[in-house]
């Protein structure tokens, strides 16, 4: 019974890794599709990490700045992430 479960704990944990490869590969190719939104990301996160190392606070907006920042590359990353799961159907 052991190891049964052992095997049904290893095949769900292949299982759910490939579906997380072929959705990264999904996303991957939804931003090659929309290359504007591709670009913003990286350059949202460039910019955060900037703002982190800056040694100011650029007059107290710093806090507000990353993590507003950290909001708009998750919300284009769903963006993304619900291309891929519309363009798979």
């Amino acid at each position: 019974m052991k190891k049964f479960a052992v095997v049904v704990a290893a095949g769900l944990m292949f299982a759910t890794f490939g579906a997380r490869a072929v959705n990264a590969q999904t996303v991957r190719s939804e931003a090659a599709e929309h290359p504007r939104i591709a670009t913003a990301i990286r350059e949202l996160e460039e910019a955060v990490r900037y703002m982190e190392a800056a040694p100011h606070d650029f007059g107290g907006h710093k806090v507000a700045a990353i993590r507003d920042s950290r909001a708009a590359i998750t919300q284009l990353r769903l963006a993304l992430a619900y291309r891929a799961a519309r363009d798979r159907r």
